[in-house]
């Protein structure tokens, strides 16, 4: 649906769910997609489907392997023209049962791993004299959980969409753009244990004004979006993708 024809893209999380679909519809639009994921015999089973893209390992936990991941692709590549942000962890505890251990590990893997990336390229796309950034967020960091994700998540969220508003205003001069998507109940991997929950389903689906949970590929149309020409004017925009839920 969308013109990538000639370019480069990163993706992390692009293994498998909307990170794929995204990666996927990369490759369809005559692009180059660049797969960044821990899960090494997932994201290299990814990138030989769907062809025209590449594998790279990352840990979006540790912030040296990030910067060290991010230069080795900068170098292997002529010219990459956007970096989208898929990769992240859930949080599903109650807030009182909330550790540091799982606040740290949230934060960290979430936010300070999207603000790793984002750091690591922006020096380059500074100067190729432009770039497109999309990070995925959630409408947990809109309204404070309550699907799926908690309090450590929310915040976790509601840090990337702060963050991209930064990048967002400071970028522009540079020609550099950022823009978040934010999905309710998706159907993935890291969704699946709530799915096989009837009750819970149930319940998450009564909160959705579309009555239904969203499939990836609807969500990465969006981020897709985002990442295209076709979003040229398009800058510090956090996008819901959520059947209705938020209706900001």
């Amino acid at each position: 649906m969308f013109n990538f024809k000639g370019k480069t893209i990163l993706v992390t999380g692009g293994a498998q769910g909307i990170g794929k679909e995204t990666a996927r519809g990369i490759v369809e639009g005559g692009g180059h997609a660049v797969i960044l994921d821990i899960n090494e015999a997932v994201g290299l089973a990814t990138a030989e489907e769907l062809g025209n893209a590449s594998f790279y390992k990352i840990d979006l936990g540790d912030c040296d392997n990030i910067r060290s991941v991010i230069s080795t692709v900068l170098n292997d590549f002529d010219r990459v023209h956007g970096l989208i942000n898929v990769g992240g962890v859930i949080s599903k505890l109650p807030f009182q049962e909330i550790s540091d251990a799982e606040w740290e590990r949230t934060i960290r893997i979430n936010l300070t791993g999207t603000f790793t990336t984002c750091s690591a390229i922006y020096p380059y796309f500074i100067e190729k004299k432009g770039g497109r950034i999309v990070n995925v967020s959630s409408v947990a960091g809109k309204i404070g959980g309550g699907l799926l994700g908690t309090a450590a998540y929310a915040s976790s969220k509601a840090g990337v969409n702060g963050l991209t508003k930064a990048i967002a205003k400071e970028g522009g001069k540079y020609g550099i753009s950022c823009n978040a998507v934010c999905p309710s109940f998706t159907h993935t991997a890291m969704t699946k244990s709530l799915s096989e929950d009837a009750q819970k389903n149930a319940k998450v689906i009564g909160m959705i004004p579309l009555g239904r949970a969203a499939e990836p590929v609807e969500i990465a149309q969006m981020i897709l979006f985002f990442a295209s020409d076709a979003a040229s004017f398009v800058n510090g925009e956090i996008g819901d993708c959520d059947g209705g839920i938020v209706l900001d």
